[in-house]
């Protein structure tokens, strides 16, 4: 059970040059964060830069029995530190990642399961974020979140996440 102001154990960082497995990333993600395991997320994975979510619908049903906005929201802003997090631990960084500044656009309603994808806004994106964290010690980057309903672009959401200097 967490309690309020305590920092949860931070998970290892992967081998050297490995990546996450994403059934223990997510397992711990959600003793993290506890909504987690109630958002719905069957399977999370990596298409090249992407960091991609495939998610039910029912747990974010709304009294329409469409996707609730805010749930969708919730889960764009969590996907982005996702991918930043994840992105620093293939580095050998573990560091503190936040939310600086998130939108989103509502384009259609989500009626069934969906994924949501997340990538870098900018092409260099990822060599812009390494520069600054090697030179000043804390980065920023903006991604990008989708979410796919079938071949339907349902939202899109940009936020810009901020890894904090090293304690």
């Amino acid at each position: 059970m967490r309690e309020i102001g305590v920092p949860h154990p931070r998970l290892p960082l992967p081998a050297s040059g490995e990546r996450d497995d994403p059934r223990a990333f997510l397992a711990w993600l959600s003793d993290a964060i506890p909504m987690v395991e109630h958002l719905g997320i069957r399977e999370m994975r990596r298409e090249g830069e992407s960091l991609v979510w495939e998610l039910s619908l029912a747990p974010n049903l709304n009294d329409k029995g469409t996707g609730f906005g805010g749930g969708l929201t919730a889960q764009t802003t969590l996907l982005g530190w996702c991918w930043t997090t994840l992105w620093l631990r293939e580095r050998g960084h573990a560091r503190d990642v936040v939310v600086a500044e998130a939108s989103q656009r509502f384009l259609a309603p989500v009626t069934g399961d969906y994924r949501l994808t997340c990538t870098p806004e900018r092409a260099h994106g990822s060599e812009t974020l390494a520069e600054r964290l090697a030179s000043r010690g804390r980065g920023r980057i903006a991604l990008t979140q989708q979410l796919w309903c079938g071949d339907t672009l349902c939202l899109e959401a940009c936020g810009d996440y901020a890894v904090l200097p090293a304690s």
